[in-house]
């Protein structure tokens, strides 16, 4: 589904916003950490039952980073919030993949007078800042931060975190590679370290309180994106469905047909028969 992004200025900062505008069950889905809508496509089930809003995160896609720092969670999330606000979108579906479901998880604690249901998709981010899974994109931002372009990639490549990665997760792997092609370089890689030592900023507790329907999907052979921190997450939030994926590395057409699958199937589920004309 390609629809024509539109702009919002947040402080000086520009951002895309993509509203699919189908009307239907509002769902506002983000994407992961230096990913874009494009990624979003991929995995949300468009249609037209459905209205998508997602935003490119400042640094990311075709947003620009302005100059508010520091970059944070927090901070993505009052621009979704801002960008739902803006199209008139008062209570939606929150969900996202990887940092996007750190995203949602963190509205759906601290606003959950907006958020009617909850969708976690490959989630990095249980309840702690820095997680270990995110020190390779830490390790990455540091050497793209330090080092000019060719002789960071070398170094990465030549490092024991590239090593383990070629061996137990190729899909992780060519992501990390990816980020050395970035352009804005020192912007992106200043952003990239930022959220990579941040967290959705939600306890344990408050987590385990939410009373809206959740979906968490995992899948194997990911390092970035522990099957451990999705069961966590679903474990701790009252009556979530989980569901195991077909991993990236092994199938990607199968792997995104899956998720839409199951997130379609779960909105389904639990979305379908309500006016969602009234607030």
């Amino acid at each position: 589904m390609s629809v024509a992004p539109t702009m919002m200025l947040r402080d000086d900062a520009a951002l895309r916003v993509f509203d699919t505008g189908l009307g239907g069950l509002p769902v506002v889905f983000q994407h992961g950490l230096g990913g874009d809508a494009a990624q979003v496509a991929q995995n949300f089930p468009d249609g037209p039952s459905r209205r998508r809003l997602t935003v490119e995160c400042r640094a990311q896609g075709g947003s620009g980073a302005g100059h508010k720092r520091p970059f944070s969670i927090a901070m993505f999330a009052d621009d979704v919030l801002a960008a739902a606000d803006a199209a008139g979108i008062e209570r939606f579906v929150a969900g996202g993949i990887s940092m996007g479901a750190a995203i949602a998880l963190r509205l759906a604690v601290r606003h959950p007078e907006r958020v009617t249901g909850l969708v976690l998709v490959r989630p990095a981010w249980a309840f702690d800042a820095a997680p270990e899974n995110m020190r390779p994109y830490a390790e990455v931002a540091e050497l793209i931060r330090n080092r000019p372009p060719n002789e960071a990639r070398t170094v990465f490549a030549a490092s024991a975190t590239a090593a383990r990665f070629r061996a137990e997760a190729p899909d992780n792997m060519a992501s990390l590679l990816g980020f050395f092609e970035c352009e804005n370089a020192a912007t992106f890689a200043e952003m990239m370290q930022a959220i990579a030592q941040d967290g959705p900023d939600v306890s344990r507790a408050a987590v385990a309180a939410l009373a809206i329907p959740t979906l968490v999907i995992g899948s194997g052979i990911d390092l970035v994106h522990p099957l451990t921190t999705a069961r966590d997450l679903a474990q701790t939030i009252p009556n979530a469905a989980f569901v195991e994926v077909m991993p990236k590395a092994a199938d990607k057409a199968l792997h995104f047909a899956e998720i839409r699958a199951a997130i379609g199937g779960f909105l389904d589920a639990h979305f379908n028969n309500q006016d969602h004309h009234h607030s």
